[in-house]
């Protein structure tokens, strides 16, 4: 679920807190830049500064900076930190360049406060991360929990308890009418003795000696929670349901309204709204940057394509795009024949249709690179699932299941797939499957820096596969 919850520790005032530290790291990297190079911090500069601190916000939302927890590494919050500060800086420097409001700075003021400026955002997280350590130490606001159910959600959620302290929580026990034997074997050094009955953590929690509980029973106990909801209402302890195994098997699941109808969203596309946004934009800026900045290495392959064999230079075949819909994917063509009907063999090791020419570009995937031109139409995105060959999908859409909900978002030009070593021929359904829960990872954990970690990864990773030919 990707609703906020107060089980977060001390969430309420640190929502309060980190957006203002970020704001005075963020302008007052700005003022000491400025006068350290004797710059006036006038007008421009402030409207220039509170215009960054606006758009990191936002950005840190689509980032997941400011969903961090403080039971987080330091070194991931850091890593979100210097992603939503990147995008905030592309950001700033096309607005400026196409406004030319750019002109009014320095050079060497830009490029010092794009380097303070995060530096002193992790600072004072860092400070705050402390701060919330220390007083969670000291017994602030640590907030007694007891679990429903013994039983292996029970002892998994128990174990989490236990391994993040910076939660502010303390097991009181385990309270169930029946007894799950243990099957998991890993689920962590947690005290797995029955502290009472749920009749008994109904008086307990009466009493106010719980404060929070977490209900781990099955959803097939229906009974069992509709007592216990039905008697903790008349408390005032805070009441989760963690879901069973079933329920985290869905793809993608929030709490949302359809009207003043409560409902769980389980299947939908992710990227509405601003992170929509935020990542359209950043896939319009880096293709067309891209495109030009690779504009002489593609007019070089586009001739070796030509004089290498008959034929066209590009190869445009349909595919599915977002919610199934048809689209034409290009790419430089790699084949004497290119098959693009209902019937499409895949390629094979030593496949006597590629080309000479066609086989480095495969390899390198540098038959790719007209894709940008589909990024740049709307069609796909940088990054996300790859778009496969429309008899395909018609092929596996029956043999493998939520193999459709891959279209959910934008097909990409590389993907979590692709970096984690599925490239090449499908040959066995295996394979596919392999490809597809991948493609649901990406969905289920969307983010920017996931997205500049996958562009990042491609560089490194594909051109040492084997598996692509």
């Amino acid at each position: 679920m990707h609703t906020r919850s107060p089980i977060n520790a001390q969430r309420g005032w640190l929502d309060l807190i980190q957006p203002a530290i970020d704001a005075v790291a963020i302008i007052g990297a700005l003022a000491l830049v400025c006068w350290s190079s004797s710059e006036y911090f006038d007008g421009a500069t402030w409207l220039t500064g509170l215009t960054a601190v606006v758009l990191f916000s936002l950005i840190s939302q689509a980032t997941g900076l400011q969903r961090r927890q403080q039971q987080d590494s330091a070194n991931s919050e850091l890593t979100a930190i210097i992603t939503t500060w990147f995008v905030t800086v592309l950001f700033l420097s096309l607005v400026g360049f196409m406004t030319r409001y750019s002109d009014q700075f320095a050079r060497s003021v830009i490029l010092g406060w794009a380097i303070l400026a995060p530096s002193l955002i992790g600072l004072g997280r860092m400070g705050l991360r402390i701060l919330l350590q220390t007083l969670v130490s000291r017994g602030y606001r640590v907030r007694r929990v007891a679990i429903a159910g013994l039983n292996d959600l029970g002892r998994q959620t128990a174990a989490n308890i236990a391994s993040q302290p910076a939660l502010g929580l303390k097991l009181t026990g385990f309270f169930d009418d029946r007894i799950e034997t243990r099957s998991d074997e890993n689920a962590g050094g947690t005290d797995e003795t029955l502290a009472g009955s749920l009749a008994q953590l109904v008086d307990l929690a009466r009493a106010g000696e719980v404060d929070t509980i977490m209900i781990t029973l099955p959803m097939r106990a229906e009974d069992r929670i509709k007592f216990l909801l039905d008697k903790l209402s008349d408390s005032t302890v805070s009441v989760y349901i963690v879901p069973d195994f079933f329920v985290f098997e869905l793809l993608h699941s929030r709490w949302t309204t359809m009207g003043d109808l409560p409902a769980v969203s389980v299947f939908e596309n992710p990227l509405f709204g601003v992170d929509g946004m935020l990542k359209r934009g950043v896939d319009l800026s880096i293709a067309i940057v891209g495109l030009i900045a690779i504009s002489i290495p593609m007019l070089l392959i586009a001739l070796a394509v030509k004089l290498s064999s008959a034929g066209p230079v590009f190869f445009r075949q349909k595919r599915y795009g977002i919610d199934g819909r048809e689209i034409m994917v290009w790419k430089f063509r790699s084949m004497r024949t290119c098959d693009n009907g209902p019937v499409v063999k895949q390629a094979t090791k030593d496949d006597p249709r590629i080309t000479r020419i066609g086989g480095i570009l495969r390899k390198t995937s540098l038959d790719e690179l007209p894709q940008l031109f589909n990024v740049i139409g709307g069609s796909m995105s940088l990054v996300g699932p790859r778009p496969h060959a429309s008899a395909h999908n018609e092929q596996y859409r029956g043999q493998i299941r939520g193999y459709m909900l891959r279209h959910k978002v934008k097909p990409g030009i590389t993907g979590l797939a692709q970096v984690n070593g599925c490239r090449g021929e499908t040959e066995t359904l295996d394979k596919m499957e392999r490809r597809v829960e991948w493609d649901h990872q990406y969905i289920r954990r969307w983010s920017l820096w996931l997205d500049v970690s996958i562009l990042l990864k491609t560089f490194t990773v594909i051109w040492g596969q084997e598996e692509a030919y």
